[in-house]
């Protein structure tokens, strides 16, 4: 850092296992790709490239490469993992993960119905060949689940060998773990986190009051996802409480 602040929360260094920041891309070009790790590489644990996004990229190749060279770990959406799925070209779609030398890969029903059991099962089978990353909630905004199925669904999905399960809020805020307001389903997520280790959940958050939220409640170390690329150094200062929106909360009292 620039300058000494005292009563700055420490921030592990990469490779972290806690306080992960997912972002989201979009479609950057590879300048902005290369503009966004000038800045920010040492804030991104994983780049997601949306949902099927990667299928219509023309610098797909290039953008992995320089992820890649910048240690920044990058994964396809898990709606091309439903779209492979729901076509029965699951092995196709395993080879094409080799092909870009993919490490991670994403497991999610979102879009689609899906038995719990047989998400498991591609977890398994994915598991034995990728680092395994499951999303769980649903897309559609009239789907309401239990707390219960929250957890009970997370909990097979970790045993299954998924090495995170991700708390679906879409790139909007705006379902699964939020209202459509994008107001948090604070009773859901003090539920799931008397059952489910903190660590092991990544929740997407796209916007900076549900970002701020969850800070709050489990701290600066908090797993958070969806974030876009213009917004990596500002989770990093609500983090660090160097915005206004934090700005008391790591003071002593």
């Amino acid at each position: 850092m620039h300058y000494p602040l005292s009563h700055i929360p420490p921030r592990p260094e990469k490779p972290r296992t806690s306080g992960l920041t997912m972002v989201m891309d979009k479609g950057l070009s590879t300048r902005e790709a290369e503009d966004l790790l000038s800045t920010s590489a040492d804030y991104i644990d994983f780049v997601k490239l949306g949902w099927a996004t990667s299928y219509v990229s023309p610098n797909l190749q290039e953008k992995l490469n320089l992820y890649r060279s910048a240690g920044v770990p990058c994964y396809f959406g898990g709606t091309l993992f439903e779209l492979f799925l729901i076509r029965g070209q699951l092995e196709e779609y395993r080879r094409i993960l080799q092909r870009f030398n993919m490490e991670y890969v994403e497991v999610s029903d979102g879009s689609l119905e899906m038995a719990h059991d047989e998400k498991c099962a591609h977890i398994r089978t994915f598991a034995q060949d990728f680092r395994v990353l499951s999303e769980v909630g649903s897309k559609d905004a009239e789907k309401i689940i239990a707390p219960y199925k929250w957890i009970a669904m997370m909990k097979a999905e970790l045993e299954a060998g998924s090495e995170r399960v991700i708390a679906e809020a879409r790139e909007a805020g705006n379902v699964g773990i939020f209202r459509s307001t994008g107001e948090v389903r604070s009773g859901l997520v003090d539920e799931i986190l008397t059952q489910i280790p903190a660590e092991k959940i990544l929740w997407e958050a796209p916007h900076k009051a549900q970002q701020t939220w969850f800070i709050k409640l489990i701290g600066c170390d908090v797993n958070l996802g969806n974030i876009a690329s213009n917004d990596v150094l500002p989770l990093e200062t609500l983090r660090l409480g160097l915005r206004s929106d934090t700005f008391h909360h790591f003071l002593p009292k």
